[in-house]
C-alpha cells in the first residue's frame, strides 16, 4: 500500500514519490538523485528530478505550506538530514512514537500545547500512520539533566524519534560551552545508537536574548553538533528573529518606536509557541524526503598512454 504525505505541509512534493515497496522518496535537496542508466552506459554527475525543482527552488522564500503568521524560509528553519527510523516506521505501516524533551516541551500555558499541537501535525502530515507524541519536558532543566534522564525514558516509551529543544537553559545558567557541547554530542549519539532518530531543536529568539554573546554561542554550539552527528536541526531562534522582523515592521505601521517594539515581543512570544509544533513538522517531513543512498559521482576517464 502507498504511504501519502500530505501536501500541505510537503509544499508540492509528487506523492507518487513515496512508496512501501521500499519508500522511494526523493530529497528536497540541492544534489540531485542519480538517473538510473543501462549496463554499460556511463553515470551522469548530475540528474534532474523535475518533480521537485519548484519545491527546491524556494528555500528563501517563506514557506507557502506553513499558516500564514507562521511561515518562514527554509533557509532560515531548518537543517537536514536522514530519518532512517521514522522511515522504517513508515515503510512497515506501523505507528510512530515521538519523545518530546526539552524545558518548553510542557508545562502550562501556551507552551502545553506545543506536544499536542505537534501530534496533531504529524498526524496530518502522515495520515495513513498512527502518531504518537509523549512529552517529558522538565521546566529550567539543562541538557546533562536530561541526558541522565533519557536513558530510562527511551527504554520506557522505546520511541522511533527524539524531538529535543535544548540549550536555553544551558546558556541563562552560564554552563561551560564545552561542556555543553560534548554532553549533547555524546547524548545524541547514544540515542542514533539505539537506532532512535533525533531532531534538535535550538533556543527561542528575543531582542533581549540577541544581545547576549553567550546565548547566540550556544545556538552556534547546536548548530555544530547538529552538523556533526547529521541529525535534522529546527532552527528555532533564527525563525523566530526572522519572525519578530516581521511582526515589528507590521506594527510600526500602526505605532511607533518602543510600543511597536514591546509590541511585538509579547506577541511573538505567544506565536512562536503556536509556530514551533508546524516548523518541527516541517522539518520532519522534509527530512523524511532525504536520500536513502548518495548520489554516484561520475568519474573522469583514465587518459589513453
Amino acid at each position: 500500500m502507498a504511504l501519502s504525505l500530505s501536501p500541505s505541509l510537503l509544499g508540492g512534493v509528487s506523492l507518487a514519490l513515496v512508496s512501501c515497496l521500499g519508500f522511494a522518496v526523493q530529497a528536497q535537496s540541492t544534489t540531485p538523485q542519480p538517473a538510473q542508466v543501462q549496463p554499460g552506459q556511463a553515470q551522469p554527475a548530475h540528474a534532474e528530478i523535475p518533480a521537485l525543482q519548484a519545491t527546491a527552488s524556494g528555500l528563501d522564500a517563506p514557506d507557502p505550506s506553513l499558516s500564514p503568521e507562521c511561515r518562514v524560509p527554509g533557509s532560515k528553519l531548518y537543517t537536514l538530514a536522514k530519518l532512517k527510523a521514522v522511515k522504517k516506521a513508515l515503510v512497515e505501516h506501523r505507528a510512530v512514537q515521538v519523545l518530546t524533551i526539552g524545558s518548553n516541551s510542557g508545562g502550562i500555558g501556551t507552551a502545553a500545547t506545543y506536544p499536542v499541537r505537534l501530534e496533531d501535525a504529524l498526524t496530518r502530515s502522515l495520515p495513513d500512520i498512527e502518531v504518537t507524541v509523549e512529552s517529558r519536558g522538565v521546566s529550567g532543566e539543562i541538557a546533562f539533566g536530561a541526558a541522565e534522564r533519557l536513558r530510562n525514558q527511551v527504554a520506557e516509551i522505546e520511541p522511533d524519534l527524539v524531538v529535543w529543544q535544548v540549550g536555553g537553559n544551558d546558556a541563562l545558567a552560564r554552563v561551560d560551552i564545552e561542556d555543553f557541547s560534548q554532553s549533547l554530542a555524546e547524548t545524541v549519539a547514544w540515542i542514533k545508537s539505539h537506532g532512535i532518530d533525533v531532531v534538535l531543536v535550538d533556543p527561542q529568539y528575543t531582542a533581549s536574548l540577541a544581545k547576549d554573546d553567550y546565548y547566540r554561542q550556544f545556538v552556534q554550539a547546536i548548530q555544530k553538533v547538529a552538523e556533526r552527528e547529521q541529525v535534522p536541526l529546527v532552527q528555532r531562534y533564527e525563525a523566530m528573529r526572522y519572525l519578530a522582523t516581521r511582526a515589528i515592521s507590521a506594527l510600526k505601521g500602526e505605532s511607533r518606536g518602543d510600543t511597536a517594539q514591546s509590541g511585538a515581543g509579547f506577541r511573538l512570544a505567544d506565536l512562536g509557541y503556536r509556530c514551533m509544533a508546524e516548523h518541527v513538522t516541517r522539518a520532519i517531513t522534509v527530512s523524511l524526503l532525504q536520500p536513502d543512498v548518495a548520489p554516484v559521482k561520475a568519474t573522469a576517464p583514465v587518459p589513453a598512454n
